[in-house]
């Protein structure tokens, strides 16, 4: 089980860490040992750095289009939120015109 406070690493970190992976020859597991960093952490920031590059797996998203993503989820559900509203409301005006 993890800990409840989880360490936070800056953007300028991560940049270095994944540089040392690229230009060291090195797998994940031995940079994150000698960073003392999770490996799990390191792989995930790797992975992340190769889809922002055009170099991940088929299907893997670049960060800005994971952002794009939130955005459009958000909006979505907004917009449903919108419909609901909008046919509480018409259905209470049809049923008040009846009277």
């Amino acid at each position: 089980m993890g800990s409840k406070y989880t360490k936070r690493y800056t953007e300028e970190f991560k940049r270095d860490a994944i540089a040392l992976v690229d230009s060291s020859g090195r797998t994940v597991t031995a940079v994150a040992r000698e960073l003392g960093t999770s490996s799990e952490s390191l792989r995930g920031w790797y992975r992340k750095a190769k889809a922002d590059r055009g170099e991940g797996r088929d299907g893997e998203l670049t960060g800005a289009e994971r952002e794009e993503l939130r955005r459009l989820r958000r909006e979505n559900h907004e917009q449903q939120q919108t419909i609901e509203i909008l046919k509480k409301a018409t259905a209470f005006f049809v049923k008040e015109s009846d009277r």
